[in-house]
């Protein structure tokens, strides 16, 4: 795509969605990396309730490096996968203790060593948590850049690569937030409010199914 269409899109994004940011509640960055984890296949809405059960018995990463993994499946049962899940928040606690002295590493390759962080999880650490230059790419993000034109691949390395090729890096965090609050709550994957879209002219989804 060329980047001036992808100037517009971001442009248009702004201004239908002026008020931008992470849905998911923290207040440090422990916080931030076990809500990403939990929010896997889960909404936010969701897992913002159950965050501060589990924040209030385990608030250190030390904590919960120490916790009984059986006692953390049974506070966060409700948001799914709650064994693999639990195990991994778990575990990924004790290795920013053990490997990081209880510092949530600000690099990718360190990130993803950690368990239950793939790629996606990393970046939104390093885009929201750190501010530092990522695009993470989720099913919203993969499915509105598709859609737009601004990737011509369903893979997620490919897409990320094509994002970060169309925009500049002081906004790839703010690019992210923005297409995966479209795809939310607009390009969604069933029903997609095509009726009240910008986007018509050069949308895939919907020439193919106006």
């Amino acid at each position: 795509m060329d980047r001036i269409v992808a100037k517009d899109i971001y442009k248009d994004l702004c201004e239908l969605i002026p008020d931008a940011k992470c849905e998911l509640n923290y207040s440090n960055m422990y916080e931030l990396i076990i809500a990403v984890i939990l929010s896997a296949q889960c909404k936010d809405a969701r897992v913002n309730e159950i965050t501060p059960i589990l924040f209030s018995k385990y608030p250190r990463v030390e904590d919960l490096a120490q916790a009984n993994i059986s006692d953390v499946a049974k506070i966060i049962k409700p948001l799914g996968f709650y064994s693999t899940k639990s195990k991994n928040i778990v575990e990924c606690a004790k290795g920013i203790v053990d490997r990081f002295h209880s510092i949530v590493p600000d690099t990718l390759d360190d990130l993803v060593t950690l368990p239950g962080v793939g790629r996606k999880t990393a970046s939104v650490v390093l885009a929201e948590g750190y501010k530092l230059p990522a695009i993470p790419v989720d099913t919203h993000v993969q499915r509105v850049s598709f859609r737009l034109g601004l990737s011509e691949s369903n893979n997620v390395r490919v897409t990320e690569e094509a994002l970060k090729s169309l925009y500049e890096k002081s906004i790839w965090g703010d690019v992210h937030t923005r297409i995966l609050l479209f795809g939310r709550y607009y390009c969604t994957s069933r029903n997609p409010k095509c009726s009240e879209c910008k986007f018509k002219d050069i949308c895939k989804y919907y020439k193919a199914n106006k």
